[in-house]
C-alpha cells in the first residue's frame, strides 16, 4: 500500500479515479491500551500524510482505540480536525465485546452528532472453535460477525437513537439483507426485540449503506431490489480481491443505478470532490 507512484499507476490503469483508504482486519484490536491508543494515533496519521499528498486520488477514513472511550472521543477530535479524514473504520467486534456495548454509547454519540460516515469491517467471531480448518474464519466467520453486530445495532436502537450518520457494511453486509423477515417476525413476536427500537428492524436496515464486496451477482441484484442504488457502493477488497468493477459492471441495471454505485453515492456520503 505504501508504494504510492505504483498504486497510482494500479489506480490509473483500473480506472479508478478516487480510492477510499483503511486500516482491514485486525485494525488496531490486536494491542491493548496505550500501545492501541499510540497505534490508532500513527496510523492516522500516516493516512492523513497520503490524502494530503494527493487529496484528488486519496480520501481516508480513521481508526479508534475503542479499548479507552476517552481516547477515542479525543480521536475523533482529530480525525474529523486537524487529520480532515472522511470516516472512520470500525470492526464488527472489538476483541469480543458486540459494538453494541454500552460503554461505547458515547462514542455513537459523537459520531452522530458529527455527522460521520462509519463503515463497519468484519472481525473474526470471538469464538472460532468450529472454524480451525478451510479458511473458515474469513469464508464464513466474516459473514457471520458482519451479521450479527448488524443485527444487535438494529436490536439495540442504535440508529434509532442516533440516526444522523451513514453506516457502510462491508461486504454487502454479510447476510443481513436475506434475513430480514426473520428480524422483522422477531419484532412481532419478542417483547425483548422491541424493547430500544419502535418500527420493524428492516426499516433501518433500508437506511443503512453496503457495499458490493461480495463479488456476487444474485446477492448485489437482490441488495438492489431491498435497499435500492442509492445505498450501494463499490467495494474492491482491493488489495486481498484487486480493483474491478466486473461484478457491478455485469448488473443488469440502468446506467444512471451503475454511476451511482461506482461513485456518485461515495462522493455523496464522504464529501468527495471526485477526480476525472
Amino acid at each position: 500500500m505504501f508504494d504510492l507512484p505504483g498504486r497510482l499507476r494500479d489506480m490509473d490503469r483500473q480506472g479508478v479515479g478516487m480510492r477510499i483508504l483503511s486500516v482491514s482486519t485486525p485494525n488496531v484490536y490486536s494491542w491493548r491500551g496505550a500501545r492501541q491508543i499510540e497505534m490508532a494515533r500513527y496510523l492516522n496519521d500516516a493516512t492523513a500524510q497520503v490524502v494530503r499528498r494527493h487529496p484528488d486520488r486519496f480520501a481516508g477514513l480513521g481508526s479508534l482505540p475503542l479499548d479507552d472511550v476517552e481516547a477515542s472521543l479525543a480521536e475523533l477530535d482529530r480525525i474529523t480536525g486537524e487529520l480532515g479524514l472522511h470516516g472512520v473504520m470500525i470492526g464488527s467486534n472489538i476483541d469480543g465485546v458486540p459494538i453494541n456495548h454500552p460503554r461505547f454509547e458515547p462514542v455513537w454519540a459523537r459520531i452522530d452528532a458529527l455527522r460521520l460516515p462509519v463503515v463497519e469491517h468484519p472481525m473474526f467471531p470471538a469464538h472460532t472453535g468450529d472454524m480451525e480448518e478451510y479458511e473458515l474464519p474469513l469464508r464464513v466467520g466474516f459473514v457471520f460477525d458482519t451479521t450479527l453486530a448488524a443485527a444487535r445495532m438494529i436490536y439495540a436502537g442504535i440508529f434509532e437513537r442516533y440516526p444522523n450518520f451513514p453506516y457502510i457494511m462491508a461486504h454487502t453486509g454479510g447476510a443481513l439483507l436475506m434475513i430480514l423477515e426473520r428480524l422483522d417476525n422477531g419484532y412481532r413476536l419478542f417483547p425483548d426485540c422491541r424493547k430500544h427500537i419502535d418500527r420493524l428492524p428492516s426499516e433501518y436496515a433500508k437506511q443503512l449503506y453496503y457495499d458490493t464486496a461480495s463479488f456476487y451477482g444474485p446477492a448485489l441484484t437482490m441488495a438492489h431490489a431491498v435497499v435500492g442504488a442509492e445505498h450501494l457502493l463499490w467495494g474492491s477488497d482491493d488489495p486481498y480481491i484487486g480493483a474491478s468493477s466486473e461484478h457491478v459492471d455485469s448488473l443488469a441495471l440502468p446506467a444512471a443505478d451503475k454511476a451511482k454505485i461506482l461513485g456518485g453515492n461515495a462522493a455523496r456520503l464522504f464529501g468527495l470532490t471526485r477526480s476525472s
